[in-house]
């Protein structure tokens, strides 16, 4: 496949990519060297290649859903300047915010 200079224009408008009129021939050439290493590319044979990566067949590792260091609320919302008391709990006192 051989990329002239009006072909690496219409692919730059296409991505919405500014390529000064200059840099267009050099472009071309740059282009036509990864439409050759792609053509290389698909010639090799991997029919019996087996994938070296895929997300079938594994187990993901979980872990239980608990709480492991709670019932700190007062310690956690010590520094904060204005703060509520509810039941068990402390909390950070915010600003209201409407739009």
């Amino acid at each position: 496949m051989s990329l002239d200079k009006a072909t690496v224009a219409r692919v730059a408008t296409l991505a919405r990519i500014k390529v000064p009129d200059a840099d267009l021939e050099r472009m071309a050439g740059e282009l036509q060297g990864i439409m050759s290493w792609i053509e290389q590319l698909s010639e090799v044979d991997t029919k019996d290649v087996a994938p070296m990566s895929s997300v079938v067949g594994h187990v993901l590792s979980q872990r239980a859903d608990v709480v492991a260091d709670g019932g700190r609320a007062d310690a956690v919302t010590s520094c904060a300047p204005e703060r509520v008391q509810l039941g068990d709990g402390a909390f950070f006192v915010v600003p209201k915010v409407i739009e």
